[in-house]
C-alpha cells in the first residue's frame, strides 16, 4: 500500500532507466539465476518465472498492444494481493518484478511496476506506458493502476489489480488521479491524457529499486 508519505518521494521520480530489457525472455534467466531463484523463493519461485517467460514470448508474437495488454494484466492479476507488512515485513517495500512474480504476490506497486515491465519487454513502447498515482475513492485510499495511452491526447486504459476488466479511465469514477510517471518524466494526472510536465530530477529511492532489479538480471 502506497502511504500518503510516499507522495512526496514520487515528485523526485523521474528516471526510469532500466526495463531496458532487450534480450530473448527464453534466454533472459540463465539456469544458474533460475537456480538461485529457487534456492531463495522455492520450486514454485522457478515455475513462476518460468511461466512469465513463456507469457513474454506469447506476447512478442502478438501484433496489437491490445492483446498484449489484456494478456499481461490477465496473467499478473493471478497474483495474490500481500501487504508490505505482512510480505516483507515493512511498512511501504516496493518489490522488483522479479521478486513480485517469484513470490506470487505483492500489493498495488508492484502489480503496477510488473506489467509496466512486461509490457516493454513484449515490445511496447514505454512513451504509452504511464505509472499513476490515484486515490480509490470508496475507502478514501492511495492506490496505484498502470495506464497505457494510445496516442497523445487520447484517454487512456487502466490496468488494475482491483479490476480485472481494462476501461478507459473515463468510466474509472471510482479512482482520482494525482500524478503519473514513467522513462521520461512525471505529468501531473489526468482523466483525459496527461496534464502539465513535472520537471524535478531523479532521486534515490527510485535508483535503489532500479539498483536491485540490476543485481536479480
Amino acid at each position: 500500500m502506497i502511504k500518503n508519505t510516499f507522495f512526496a518521494a514520487l515528485l523526485w521520480m523521474t528516471t526510469f532507466p532500466l526495463w531496458a530489457m532487450d534480450s530473448h525472455p527464453s534466454n533472459y534467466f540463465s539456469d544458474q539465476a533460475l537456480a538461485n531463484i529457487e534456492q531463495t523463493y522455492g520450486v514454485d519461485a522457478r515455475a513462476n518465472v518460468l511461466a512469465w517467460q513463456t507469457l513474454i514470448d506469447d506476447g512478442l508474437q502478438l501484433s496489437s498492444d491490445d492483446e498484449k495488454l489484456l494478456l499481461t494484466n490477465q496473467f499478473l492479476n493471478q497474483m495474490a494481493f500481500i501487504s508490505d507488512m505482512e510480505h516483507w515485513q515493512q511498512e511501504d517495500y516496493w518489490a522488483t518484478p522479479l521478486e513480485f512474480i517469484a513470490t506470487s504476490g505483492g500489493d498495488c506497486e508492484d502489480y503496477s511496476v510488473a506489467k509496466l515491465a512486461t509490457l516493454k519487454m513484449m515490445g511496447v513502447s514505454s512513451e504509452k506506458l504511464r505509472l499513476m498515482y490515484v486515490k480509490n475513492i470508496a475507502d478514501n485510499q492511495p492506490h496505484m493502476v498502470l495506464t497505457y495511452h494510445p496516442r497523445h491526447g487520447d484517454i487512456p486504459l487502466v490496468l488494475d489489480n482491483l479490476d480485472q476488466e481494462i476501461r478507459p479511465a473515463s468510466e474509472r469514477t471510482d479512482l482520482l488521479p494525482i500524478i503519473s510517471f514513467n522513462d521520461d518524466g512525471q505529468w501531473l494526472a489526468r482523466v483525459q491524457g496527461r496534464g502539465g510536465k513535472v520537471k524535478e530530477e531523479g532521486g534515490a529511492f527510485w535508483q535503489e529499486l532500479m539498483e536491485r532489479i540490476e543485481k536479480q538480471i
